[in-house]
């Protein structure tokens, strides 16, 4: 019944791709980093009724103001600021210890090509971080969440396809490694 696990991780994120249109973006993104006055105080309506929000709008033009002179860091600026060392360390354990997380079982691969696959998914893993991280500021929060959660259920149709076939098709035994990179890569671009 493994597939009607993995399954339900399409349903939900079917779910959540259906309603997030219906949210605004987060208030200190619209303000922080658009530097959107209004947009964010109608989005903190929005999300907060008509309660008073000011406080909270003081705190983050505060914020505003204390950033302003900040510069936003490339990943290869952050890749060489040493401080950001422990953190850098931390997330690479994290996406190494993926290879232990079992998605190479559900292709029905011969044994040898396993580690292959579990490398894979780390490297799939690492490369979303630095391709989400390098675009996040561009596009904001919610069309990579939006456009994540779209590929991911496009993908997921197409992985059970590939693995309802499989036993026909050798060669598409691959196709699903590579569908399982892809899912990886959008989850991490997008959720």
């Amino acid at each position: 019944m493994w597939n009607v696990l993995l399954s339900f991780s399409g349903l939900v994120a079917l779910i959540q791709l259906l309603f997030l249109p219906f949210f605004p973006e987060s208030p200190p993104y619209l303000l922080l980093q658009k530097g959107d006055k209004a947009g964010c105080l109608k989005a903190m309506k929005q999300l907060w009724g008509e309660g008073n929000y000011h406080t909270e709008f003081e705190d983050m033009m505060k914020e505003k103001a204390v950033t302003k002179g900040t510069k936003i860091m490339n990943v290869l600026e952050v890749l060489k600021e040493r401080s950001v060392y422990p953190q850098l360390s931390t997330m690479l354990l994290l996406l190494l210890s993926l290879q232990l997380c079992g998605l190479s079982a559900t292709a029905n691969l011969q044994e040898s090509i396993i580690p292959y696959v579990s490398l894979g998914v780390a490297v799939s893993e690492l490369i979303s971080v630095i391709f989400c991280s390098s675009i996040i500021d561009r596009f904001g929060r919610r069309i990579l969440l939006w456009g994540g959660y779209l590929l991911m259920a496009l993908i997921l149709v197409l992985l059970e396809t590939s693995l309802l076939l499989s036993d026909q098709f050798l060669w598409m035994r691959y196709c699903s490694v590579i569908l399982i990179f892809l899912f990886l890569i959008a989850y991490g671009i997008g959720p």
